[in-house]
């Protein structure tokens, strides 16, 4: 039987460029953004954490744990991953942003194949010749590795990323499954298109 998987999603961040509000409860079709993250993402795995360093309460509404930053000072992703890696019970994690509410529904299988396959530390999305480093599948056993990258100042993705062993997985068919919104400019242009993402 294949490892389970334990879902994380990132919302964890200052949200600056839509003026310091949290991202992840913005209204996106009549719900907040981090509820189409959750509804896509969590048929695909195991379990579900949540990584918030604000609104906990509003965040846990949502029916499963909510996991802060152990590294102050809004750290940025990689201290999400690194609170969801030290939380999760399962062998592997996989990580959506809160703010990306078009991610695959077939994520999951496509990370883990090309993880499998590779032999691989990590399996992350790619779109063309851009990464996405947010959507990523890696094992537990990463991270005292990540604990020590953060532990001496590391907070680049592609700095860790360095030091692992790294499979990157095409998903060329779905290239508007990864746009995430990031401005109120965007998330108003995003609202206005029809149908559910």
């Amino acid at each position: 039987m294949s490892d389970a998987i334990t879902g994380l999603v990132l919302a964890g961040g200052m949200g600056r460029r839509m003026g310091g509000i949290d991202k992840g409860l913005q209204a996106f079709h009549g719900e907040p953004m981090v509820a189409h993250v959750i509804r896509r993402l969590a048929p695909q795995v195991d379990a579900l954490l949540i990584n918030a360093n604000r609104n906990a309460e509003r965040y846990a509404a949502f029916g499963h744990p909510v996991v802060p930053d152990a590294i102050g000072g809004y750290a940025g992703p990689l201290a999400g991953l690194h609170a969801g890696l030290t939380a999760c019970r399962t062998p592997l994690l996989v990580s959506s942003p809160c703010d990306s509410p078009f991610l695959p529904l077939d994520l999951v299988a496509r990370l883990r194949d090309a993880l499998e396959r590779a032999g691989a530390d990590l399996a992350v999305a790619r779109t063309g010749d851009q990464l996405h480093p947010v959507f990523s599948l890696t094992y537990r056993h990463v991270l005292p590795g990540l604990t020590d990258f953060l532990d001496g100042g590391g907070r680049k993705v592609d700095l860790w990323y360095g030091v692992l062993k790294v499979v990157e997985v095409a998903f060329d068919d779905q290239p508007d499954a990864f746009a995430n919104i990031n401005t109120l400019n965007e998330l108003a242009a995003l609202s206005a298109l029809p149908g559910e993402p």
